[in-house]
């Protein structure tokens, strides 16, 4: 079971919700044909904050499940 207060936990559940912005602001840029400059960037960056705070919250409802942030990842603890 994974420790909330573990840092291999929050190390990787850091970069799950990285992971998780960048995928959602490249997906909702490549959406808009307009072009890049022209794209509303609030817009796309505050989609990618809740898509990444959505997989923080994911984390740690998952985390009496399995051994990281996911349901079938484990986390390898620093030494």
């Amino acid at each position: 079971m994974a420790s909330l207060v573990s840092s291999g936990f929050w190390v990787a559940t850091a970069e799950r919700a990285v992971r998780t912005a960048a995928q959602t602001l490249v997906a909702t840029l490549g959406l808009d044909t307009a072009g890049v400059l022209d794209v509303d960037w609030g817009q796309g960056l505050s989609l990618a904050g809740g898509a990444a705070l959505l997989a923080v919250l994911t984390a740690v409802s998952a985390s009496g499940a399995g051994d990281g942030p996911g349901l079938t990842e484990t986390v390898r603890e620093r030494e």
